[in-house]
């Protein structure tokens, strides 16, 4: 597979934005990233095996995430801040992108797609929803209450536990040196984020504006597939469920599958658009 490389948005603040495009002609894909980590999420996997089929394939650190400046004053970026970051980086695109946004990452998705800017479609993998992350918190409060209260430690900043980090993130055993490298890699997400995502600064709800794509996945426990599917019913969005996989679908074990889902739904996509430019 191809190598990632890692750019630099200059700017403000710098950003960080991993890269495989070497020898790719297809349409552009960018990736945003959810809660607690940066673009690295996507590089190990994703990045290089969408590459490979053709399509350059980006990941961007969001502001005080991964390699991007502003760690230092992270609580106080929110969702807008973010969306302005994506903005940036699709500005970056020879042409644009398609946006594949992951929990916290689908609604910085959606934020910027409230501006109307030409986009010719996004994917939103267990997505945090367009009506805020409430649900989900007090899903998780009732059914799984140690979980949630190691959760709840992490937003305050403290380290969670690699049993916790396995429960939350993943469809099942990890091996251990596998995960400890993840949860060293991992971060603080910002107050002021966290925040909007329960309620001040959620996208306004309406019909996806461009072709959609919701996936949930049947083992994620922050982010249960009930949630996912109601908000593909809320954006009007094609919805499909990922069996065996836990929330951090591009890192766990079965990440083929999901990865697998995203070019299924991009092919039919273009096929769609073939037929109807031909039907002119």
């Amino acid at each position: 597979m191809g190598t990632v490389e890692r750019r630099v948005l200059a700017g403000e603040r710098d950003l960080e934005l991993l890269a495989c495009a070497a020898g790719t002609a297809g349409r552009p894909l960018l990736f945003v990233h959810g809660a607690y980590v940066g673009a690295w999420c996507w590089a190990e996997y994703w990045l290089p095996w969408f590459a490979a089929w053709g399509h350059p394939a980006y990941a961007l650190s969001l502001r005080g995430h991964g390699g991007s400046g502003g760690r230092e004053r992270l609580n106080e970026f929110g969702l807008a801040d973010y969306a302005e970051d994506l903005h940036a980086a699709i500005a970056e695109m020879e042409q644009p992108p398609i946006l594949v946004g992951h929990s916290m990452g689908a609604l910085v998705v959606q934020k910027i797609l409230e501006r109307g800017i030409d986009c010719p479609g996004s994917v939103l993998i267990c997505p945090v929803p367009p009506f805020g992350i409430l649900p989900a918190t007090l899903a998780l409060a009732f059914t799984r209450p140690a979980l949630f209260a190691e959760i709840q430690a992490m937003a305050a900043g403290r380290r969670v536990s690699l049993e916790a980090l396995q429960q939350s993130m993943f469809s099942g055993p990890l091996e251990a040196e596998r995960l400890q490298r993840i949860a060293a890699r991992m971060q603080r997400e910002s107050s002021r984020a966290l925040l909007d995502m329960s309620g001040w600064g959620l996208p306004q709800p309406r019909a996806a504006r461009v072709a959609t794509l919701v996936l949930g996945a049947a083992r994620d426990v922050l982010i249960p597939v009930w949630l996912a599917e109601s908000s593909a019913r809320m954006l009007g969005a094609e919805y499909r469920r990922l069996e065996g996989l836990g929330h951090a679908v591009m890192l766990d074990a079965g990440w083929q599958d999901a990865a697998r889902a995203v070019l299924e739904w991009l092919a039919d996509a273009r096929r769609a658009t073939d037929r109807a430019a031909d039907g002119r």
